[in-house]
């Protein structure tokens, strides 16, 4: 993140989160209509962007990894509350939203957004150097987490469908949430140094850290605008669903459509930090997002899931599995040797486009 002066907070960060608050009382208190809904719409998405914002102001004051994982967690909440509200709202799709909303995150960072920043970084540096002893890891961690979560529940047979019995769901819940805790655990205790950016000469020129009263209250209005964010997505979750019912689109838009919401701002942050020659910085806030939205949005999901009795259904299609099974198979080979060119971004855009399109015309 970069700030020409680190003590002050740009102004649409403060006002943003009182005009949010000031439309969620509006719609909680009754009012309706397509103006309405445009306007909570604006609102969710300018308290999406306040929140990542200060989060990312917090993240340059404690450097990295510790940045990172504090900005995966912030989109993460978003996130959570985004599928929690729309699940409760019921309709068709509903319980499907977790498995469309977490493969549509991991498409996005793993093919767009590792792709946009090799892309963007390589046009100004032409050969980009990362650690292997970072981002391998990290990936190993995906996988696996992907695999557990997403792919298994269609082979087993204790339940019909691609879905997992209660004692299933509660293993891979608890599964998922130690083997990220285990990933932080290795990013900012044991292995820390190998999440660090590599040295360069761009590197030394990125810019100061915020002040302490800068952060503080970047601290304090992040946990204002998270609040904002799950009151204005349950009162906008019905009007999403209308949405695409209306345009006759696939259930599963309305989960690419929460994920592009939320990775938004750190795709941005992503952008920003290849364009400096930062690449392991962008790994980090990729990797580390999607292995943030299946370690821990599986579990709460799982959760409420079993609290409430909701259905959840999170085994992917055969055609979604082919697409998580070659997006694993080509980060491997581009994040496995340390280097990268303009070659591996276009790989993974033409990965990413082909996500959308048969994501609408399946």
């Amino acid at each position: 993140m970069s700030q020409d002066r680190p003590g002050a907070l740009p102004a649409w960060t403060l006002a943003g989160p009182v005009a949010a608050t000031l439309v969620l009382m509006a719609a909680a208190g009754g009012i309706a209509g397509a103006w309405m809904t445009g306007l909570t719409a604006a609102a969710l998405i300018v308290a999406v962007l306040a929140a990542v914002h200060h989060a990312e102001v917090v993240a340059h004051r404690v450097g990295e990894p510790f940045g990172t994982l504090i900005l995966a967690l912030a989109v993460t909440v978003i996130e959570v509350s985004l599928i929690v509200s729309v699940m409760l709202s019921g309709g068709a799709g509903a319980d499907a939203l977790a498995r469309d909303t977490v493969f549509a995150a991991i498409m996005i960072v793993c093919n767009g957004v590792v792709g946009l920043c090799l892309l963007v970084g390589a046009l100004r540096h032409h050969v980009l150097v990362f650690q292997v002893d970072g981002t391998v890891p990290a990936l190993s961690v995906l996988a696996a987490l992907g695999t557990l979560t997403l792919v298994l529940p269609d082979f087993t047979t204790t339940t019909r469908g691609p879905t997992f019995s209660t004692a299933q769901l509660a293993f891979a819940g608890i599964a998922s949430l130690l083997l990220y805790g285990a990933f932080v655990f290795v990013q900012t205790v044991r292995h820390r140094d190998y999440f660090l950016p590599i040295d360069t000469d761009s590197e030394k020129a990125h810019a100061a850290p915020p002040t302490t009263k800068a952060t503080a209250a970047s601290a304090a209005l992040l946990m204002v605008c998270l609040a904002l964010v799950v009151g204005l997505a349950k009162m906008l979750s019905p009007a999403i669903k209308a949405v695409v019912t209306a345009a006759a689109a696939p259930p599963a838009v309305v989960g690419v459509a929460i994920a592009f919401l939320v990775l938004l701002p750190e795709t941005m942050a992503a952008t920003r930090a290849a364009a400096r020659n930062r690449m392991q910085t962008s790994f980090n806030l990729a990797l580390g997002s999607a292995l943030a939205t299946i370690g821990l949005t599986i579990p709460v999901v799982a959760a409420a899931s079993v609290a409430l009795g909701l259905p959840l259904t999170l085994g992917l299609s055969g055609k979604d599995t082919v697409l998580f099974a070659i997006t694993m198979l080509a980060s491997a080979l581009t994040l496995g040797s340390g280097r990268a060119t303009v070659l591996q971004g276009a790989v993974h855009l033409v990965l990413f486009a082909a996500f959308l399109f048969l994501a609408v015309v399946p």
